[in-house]
């Protein structure tokens, strides 16, 4: 059985890079879509969660208002899977953008 607690990745660049960018979780009726209050938001995972942050690649740009929903910090009625969805959608467009801004390579890659 793999050993799943692992030092997490850290990368000051990764996190800093949410600011002043569009909200990539725009969670509907929630999100305030200011770019002005965008930050790293970490997503559990499964070597880390709870009280530890997930590494510093597993997360999404957020506003302030999506990030307190993502947290739990505000309620939210999410339908069977919606958070799961907006996460998953997120953490695509967040990943996608470190890549084009070459904070992220992939080897091989075109682009």
């Amino acid at each position: 059985m793999m050993n799943l607690k692992t030092p997490a990745i850290r990368s000051k660049k990764l996190t800093q890079a949410a600011r002043g960018q569009d909200c990539t979780l725009q969670i509907q009726g929630i999100c305030c879509f200011n770019s002005e209050t965008v930050v790293f938001a970490h997503f559990p995972s499964a070597t880390h969660g709870m009280s530890y942050k997930s590494d510093d690649f597993w997360g999404a740009d957020a506003c302030v208002n999506c990030h307190d929903v993502i947290d739990g910090r505000v309620k939210y009625e999410f339908g069977p899977g919606e958070k799961e969805d907006y996460m998953l959608r997120a953490l695509h467009l967040t990943l996608a953008r470190r890549i084009r801004l070459g904070l992220i390579q992939v080897k091989g890659s075109a682009s």
